[in-house]
């Protein structure tokens, strides 16, 4: 079948979960087919014109309906600065995009965040809907409104909260993915299973990204700007970003925050917070989703303890999400020494 082509074997009604922000709730539609359902959103929100920004190939960037103009994009880390992003508003700006229009992102999670961004941006906020075509971008990146780029001294350092007015998530684009990125994915379907997902690794992965979706809509309802409960989605993310940037992005995300989410649990573990079975489960989980458990060769940890100091959360000294007699939290003013007996552990 041609993949441009509406599936007719899709189900009438897809997954729809619904993120619950008052006026600013916006549906998240999960199942084969729904990239086709980008001229009904287009045409909900009342948008005249869209910029659809994409990293697919042309048959995999559906038409919104309106009239329009295609920007192509690059998944990847290395893009992911506010060089993309003025590349970005300014292809806008020639396209005479305004506050009456809308922006159409159609990429892996890096795409999502740079487009994210730059609609949040533009005239100070316009319309965004995301197509995220990767397993990281569908159980993640694309829910929740945080938008973000990269700067040398670390990851997602510059960003705004810019909720996006749908997602649709289309699990046929993932038969296009190579077995690295659904790795990527995998990591942080790992880590939810930390923070309530509860166990999703024999479930069918519509299901799992469902789940992940589900969960995130639930913190984002209740804490849209990270002031506590929100912080629970970090979770092996610290490490993760460290290690990101440590390996000049050799690891990608989910593969970083699967063993981030390790050393989380070792961490707890070293802290007193968890007992040895629920350490042991933090790494039985992530390597039942073929994930690596053990930090890469060569990584130095005074490093991994220098990029870890400048996270966002690290308002109090070294900051972790982590397990505990009450579940996932934010621990500030994790005593080094607990930081390095953990590494020496994975």
């Amino acid at each position: 079948m041609h993949p441009s082509a509406p599936d007719p074997h899709a189900p009438a009604d897809p997954a729809r979960i619904e993120v619950a922000l008052g006026e600013r709730a916006y549906p998240v539609l999960i199942g084969p087919g729904v990239r086709h359902r980008l001229p009904a959103e287009v045409a909900r929100i009342g948008a005249r014109r869209v910029v659809v920004v994409s990293a697919r190939p042309p048959e995999w960037t559906p038409d919104p309906g309106v009239p329009h103009r295609v920007v192509p994009a690059r998944d990847g880390e290395h893009d992911k600065n506010l060089a993309t992003v003025e590349q970005l508003c300014r292809a806008f700006a020639d396209f005479g995009l305004t506050r009456a229009d809308a922006v159409v992102s159609c990429g892996g999670g890096t795409t999502t965040d740079v487009v994210g961004l730059a609609a949040g941006l533009y005239h100070r906020g316009v319309a965004v809907i995301h197509l995220p075509t990767s397993l990281l971008a569908q159980v993640d990146a694309s829910v929740g409104g945080k938008t973000a780029v990269n700067l040398p001294e670390g990851k997602n350092l510059v960003g705004v909260y810019w909720q996006p007015r749908a997602v649709l998530c289309d699990t046929e684009h993932l038969g296009t993915l190579p077995q690295r990125e659904w790795r990527n994915g995998y990591g942080e379907i790992a880590r939810a299973h930390f923070i309530g997902a509860g166990e999703l690794r024999d479930r069918p992965v519509a299901e799992q990204i469902a789940a992940c979706v589900a969960l995130k809509a639930r913190v984002v309802a209740a804490d849209e700007r990270d002031s506590g409960l929100r912080h629970i989605l970090n979770y092996g993310h610290t490490l993760g970003h460290a290690l990101e940037r440590a390996t000049d992005f050799g690891l990608r995300h989910g593969e970083a925050v699967g063993v981030g989410t390790v050393f989380a649990g070792r961490l707890a573990g070293v802290l007193g917070r968890v007992p040895a079975d629920r350490v042991a489960e933090h790494h039985e989980v992530v390597a039942g989703y073929g994930l690596d458990t053990a930090l890469p060769g060569g990584v130095d940890h005074d490093e991994l303890v220098a990029l870890m100091r400048r996270d966002k959360k690290a308002t109090s000294g070294l900051s972790f999400v982590l397990d505990g007699p009450a579940g996932p939290e934010l621990v500030a003013d994790v005593p080094e020494s607990a930081v390095r007996t953990a590494l020496t552990g994975i």
